[in-house]
C-alpha cells in the first residue's frame, strides 16, 4: 500500500495497522481443520453459483470476479482498499481546499493521523462480525485480486474464522451454516454481475452524496465530534454551542431514533440521496436474504433452525458496548434493511413470481423507492409487472 503521507483526510496505512493490531483473534482451529474450512468454503461459493442462477433466472454469464477466502486482517485490506478507491473524488477536493490554506497542510496531516486511528479502530471490531461481503468498488492489491473489466473489478470476500467463531456460538450444523452463508453472498455476485447498470447507478448515488458533503475539514472534525458526543452523552450540545454556534445541535441518541453517525453530520441534500440509496440497499440485502431462505430447503436441511438461531442473535448485541457500536455505525438500520428488504421481495415474489420480481432490474426507474420498499403494492402499482395479480378491489379494471 502506497504511503500518503500527509495528503489525505484519512492516514489509510495508519488504519490499516491499528486495525489489524486491535483485532480480536479468531477461533482456535489447528492448522488441519482451517484448510478443511477453506477448501469447503470455496467449494460451497461455487455450488451456490449454480443454487442462486437457478431460483433468481438472472444469468450473470462467464464469472471471473475471485472469492476470497480471508481472515481478519485481509478483510480490513479489503476494505480499506475499497474506501479508499471510493473516497478519492472527496479526498481531492479536500487537498484542493487545504493548499489554499496556511495552514492546511499541518491541519490535514494531523487530523489524518487521528482520523486514520479512528478509522481503524472501527473497522476492528467489525472485523470480527462480518460473515462475507461482495466488493462492489475493489481495486486489485497486493495479495487481494479483483475481477476483470467485465465484472467491473468486484470480488467476493469470505471471512473464514468468523464463519466458524459464528457457527460454533449458534451450536448448528457447520457444513449447512457455511453453504448458507455463501448463498448470501453469492447472491449479492449475482445481482452485480448479471445487471449491468447497478454497479455505476450505486456509484453515481455514491459520489453525488460524497459532492454534498462539506470539504472543510474543521467543519466536518467538530460535526463528528457533535456526533460522538450526541451518541454517547457527554456534553455534546453544550459543546456544540460553544464551538459552532450557527450549527444545529443534535439531540441524544435516544431522542433522534438512535441514529447512526452517518446520519448525524448528513446535509439536507444528503439524506435526500441517502433515502435512495437506502432503498436500493435494503432492496439488495433483502433479496440475498430472501434466496438464502427459499433455497435452502432444498440444499441446507437445517436452514430453519439456522435462520431462527441467527435473526435470535442478529438482534441482539453481545452486551451494552456492542449495542452502543452498532448504533454509532448505523448497523441497527443495517438490520431494518435485511428485514424490510425481503418483506418487499417476498410480497412482490408472491404477487408477480420471479420473472414479475425481476422488473426491478430493468432500469434505475424501476427501483423501488424507500416509501415502496415499506408498502410493495406501491410499487406493484406504479411497475405492474407482468404476471401480477390484483387483490380483490384494490381498483384493477
Amino acid at each position: 500500500m502506497t504511503s500518503l503521507g500527509g495528503t489525505d483526510l484519512v492516514d489509510w496505512n495508519l488504519a490499516v495497522s491499528t486495525a489489524t493490531r486491535f483485532a480480536r483473534p479468531g477461533p482456535e482451529v489447528s492448522r488441519d481443520e482451517a484448510r478443511a474450512v477453506v477448501a469447503e468454503l470455496r467449494a460451497h461459493a461455487t455450488a451456490a453459483e449454480g443454487h442462486v442462477r437457478a431460483y433468481t433466472q438472472l444469468d450473470s454469464g462467464p464469472l471471473d470476479t475471485p472469492v476470497l477466502v480471508v481472515d481478519r486482517p485481509g478483510w480490513i485490506r479489503a476494505n480499506v482498499a475499497g474506501f479508499r478507491e471510493v473516497l478519492q473524488p472527496l479526498m481531492a477536493r479536500m487537498r484542493e481546499r487545504r493548499s489554499a490554506s496556511p495552514a492546511g497542510g499541518m491541519l490535514t496531516a494531523v487530523g489524518g493521523k487521528v482520523t486514520g486511528v479512528e478509522v481503524g479502530m472501527l473497522l476492528s471490531f467489525l472485523s470480527s462480525r462480518v460473515l462475507g461481503q461482495y466488493e462492489t468498488f475493489a481495486p486489485a492489491t497486493t495479495g487481494l485480486p479483483a475481477g476483470g473489466p467485465g465484472a467491473r473489478a468486484g470480488r467476493l470476500l469470505l471471512v473464514a474464522p468468523n464463519i466458524v467463531q459464528v457457527e460454533r456460538e449458534l451450536d448448528v450444523r457447520p457444513h449447512d451454516f457455511r453453504l448458507w452463508v455463501c448463498l448470501h453472498e453469492e447472491t449479492h455476485r449475482t445481482q452485480f454481475t448479471a445487471v449491468p447498470w447497478l454497479r455505476d447507478h450505486l456509484e453515481s448515488e455514491i459520489q453525488a452524496f460524497l459532492a454534498e458533503a462539506d470539504v472543510d475539514p474543521a467543519t466536518l472534525v467538530e460535526r463528528v465530534r457533535q456526533a460522538f458526543g450526541a451518541l454517547t452523552g457527554r456534553n455534546g450540545q453544550d459543546a456544540a454551542r460553544e464551538a459552532v454556534p450557527d450549527e444545529p445541535v443534535v439531540a441524544p441518541a435516544e431522542e433522534n431514533g438512535g441514529l447512526g453517525i452517518v446520519d448525524l453530520v448528513q446535509t439536507p441534500r444528503q439524506r435526500e440521496i441517502l433515502e435512495r440509496l437506502t432503498a436500493v440497499m435494503s432492496l439488495l440485502e433483502g433479496h440475498a436474504d430472501h434466496v438464502m431462505d427459499a433455497v435452502g430447503p432444498d440444499v441446507v436441511p437445517s436452514v430453519g433452525e439456522i435462520r431462527e438461531k441467527f435473526t435470535r442473535r442478529r438482534e441482539t448485541g453481545a452486551g451494552r458496548l456492542d449495542r452502543a457500536l452498532r448504533r454509532l455505525l448505523g448497523l441497527d438500520a443495517k438490520l431494518r434493511q435485511y428485514k424490510d428488504g425481503e418483506r418487499f421481495v417476498r410480497t412482490v415474489v408472491e404477487r408477480a413470481g420471479m420473472s414479475g420480481f425481476n422488473k426491478v432490474w430493468t432500469s434505475p426507474n424501476t427501483l423501488p423507492t424507500k416509501d415502496e420498499i415499506a408498502d410493495p403494492e406501491r410499487w406493484l402499482a406504479r411497475v405492474r409487472p407482468e404476471g401480477h395479480r390484483d387483490l380483490p378491489g384494490d381498483g384493477a379494471a
